[in-house]
């Protein structure tokens, strides 16, 4: 199994006290080196513009480079949602999280292997001409693109378990039959998007969770409402946004997953992997907030994930 990453993802700086930290990162990486899985790591590489272009026009991300700051941080959003920080590093960070994905793709489709894209800033949240919670450019959305036109993939599942609804993803797949959007989250919480009557054109499965939601109850409506409408498209590729905080320790939301769930989300992901799409599947970090919860979710992530196709 490959991992992506680069250290420019480690330079992003969104303020002190600021959730979406270089810390997480670094705890994930070190949990994965200090583990015994046997993984390569790869320097993601930087995505240029014309393929961002799949998703989000030019002249919004070339108007969100504009706005770097030669020092300090400042926000893309208006207030009191200003939590999603340019600094003098964001553009090379950006760049090389959507990279990250592109390189992934090539490795699926070549190689036939399996990949975890360990970046930051997170994406599925940036819609086609808005940057918010947190990210810029649509990574996930980005890859799917790419897969469609260079590989000529007609059936794109995109399966989303962050805690928060990822209304960038949604927005970007609407209305287009070709990509799947299944995303479990808790609702009502940010972005206050994904209800389950939000089903683009039968598309869109939103599975929204109640605050409190213990494992039980979440694997069934995961399975209920994701993973069989999942099954019933067939998709010949999935793409896994892999948000770690509906974990119980996570301080931004009230879904009381614990660690080993995640081994068992990933594995019922991978089953349908292997029966529809030939194993072939790429997972994306998203959220997760606590360094503990992050340290130990993502080990039994890539243990699900890691045979070879």
């Amino acid at each position: 199994m490959i991992i992506y990453t680069h250290d420019d993802c480690l330079k992003k700086f969104n303020g002190n006290n600021h959730p979406e930290r270089k810390e997480r990162l670094e705890s994930i990486l070190s949990s994965i080196k200090s583990s015994n899985l046997k993984v390569e790591f790869k320097e993601a590489p930087l995505v240029d513009l014309g393929t961002v272009s799949l998703v989000h026009p030019k002249h919004h991300i070339e108007q969100i480079f504009s706005n770097i700051p030669k020092e300090g941080i400042i926000g893309v959003e208006k207030e009191p949602y200003a939590d999603t920080m340019l600094c003098p590093d964001s553009k090379n960070a950006i760049l090389r999280s959507c990279g990250a994905g592109i390189a992934a793709v090539k490795d699926l489709m070549l190689k036939n292997e399996r990949v975890f894209c360990a970046v930051r800033p997170p994406g599925h949240h940036a819609e086609t001409v808005r940057a918010n919670g947190f990210c810029f450019i649509n990574n996930i959305a980005v890859a799917a693109r790419y897969l469609q036109k260079q590989y000529k993939i007609n059936k794109v599942a995109i399966i989303d378990f962050d805690v928060h609804h990822g209304n960038g993803t949604q927005e970007i797949f609407y209305k287009d039959k070709s990509v799947v959007y299944g995303s479990s989250h808790e609702f009502p919480l940010f972005p206050g998007t994904g209800a389950e009557n939000e089903t683009g054109v039968g598309n869109i499965f939103n599975a929204t969770l109640k605050a409190g939601t213990t494992s039980k109850d979440f694997f069934r409506i995961f399975d209920q409402k994701v993973l069989r409408a999942i099954d019933r498209f067939k998709p010949e590729v999935i793409l896994i946004s892999a948000g770690f905080d509906a974990h119980v320790r996570d301080p931004l939301a009230n879904i009381n997953l614990e660690s080993e769930d995640f081994f068992k989300i990933t594995k019922n992901i991978v089953d349908i992997a292997n029966t529809h799409s030939k194993g072939r599947v790429i997972s994306f970090l998203e959220g997760g907030y606590d360094l503990q919860a992050l340290s130990e979710s993502i080990i039994e992530h890539l243990n699900a994930l890691k045979p070879h196709i």
